[in-house]
């Protein structure tokens, strides 16, 4: 066989040679845009199937300014607006804790209420933005009138109720946290993560 093997090449060759390198190419490209898509796909196990019943808001993730969370625990129910403003929903979060867990300030307020509502202790804090924070059930509060800042102890966490089937989160122990605008309730949840508020009128 002669040294220059290219000379042997008809124009056909040639022509049908240059067409498969730049449908390979072309395949090499494709190949590369679509694996990552099939990656973020596959290492999320679940995410197409809604929310999760426990979340946690990273410290990273939180926006500068934003709410702490009063306790150290997950999101286990998270705020409902009902259909119609009379309707049943879940006017508040639901933070996972045990029995005794330090409840803390979000934000620097005022305690305006210390007391007990249809048999479950509150505690109320008014924060300087004109928020109404109110945490049940507590026990241990501190006094009305304190003045507090952001991630100050206001009181523990309480049982829910002497039976184990009565409460947010029955058997399991967690924080109900409730946040008013005026009379419009306010999805406290996006004050800790900074995304937007979402607004609930008062039945």
């Amino acid at each position: 066989m002669p040294d220059d093997a290219d000379s042997l090449c008809t124009p056909h060759a040639a022509r049908r040679g240059r067409r498969t390198s730049r449908l390979a190419a072309v395949l090499a490209v494709v190949g590369a845009l679509s694996a990552p898509v099939a990656q973020a796909s596959s290492g999320a196990p679940g995410a197409a199937a809604g929310r999760t019943s426990a979340v946690a808001v990273p410290a990273d993730d939180r926006q500068p300014g934003a709410y702490l969370p009063p306790v150290d625990g997950p999101l286990v129910h998270p705020f409902v607006a009902p259909a119609e403003r009379w309707s049943a929903g879940h006017r508040g979060v639901d933070l996972g804790a045990s029995v005794g867990a330090l409840v803390r300030a979000p934000t620097a307020g005022v305690v305006t209420f210390r007391g007990t509502v249809a048999g479950r202790g509150v505690l109320t804090v008014l924060g300087d933005d004109g928020l109404r924070s109110s945490f049940e059930p507590v026990r241990d509060g501190v006094a009305a009138g304190t003045r507090v800042a952001p991630g100050d102890v206001v009181a523990r966490l309480a049982p829910a109720a002497t039976s184990p089937t009565v409460g947010h989160c029955a058997p399991d122990a967690c924080l109900h946290w409730g946040v008013r605008r005026g009379e419009t309730y306010v999805d406290p949840w996006p004050l800790v993560t900074g995304g937007p508020i979402v607004l609930l009128p008062v039945p």
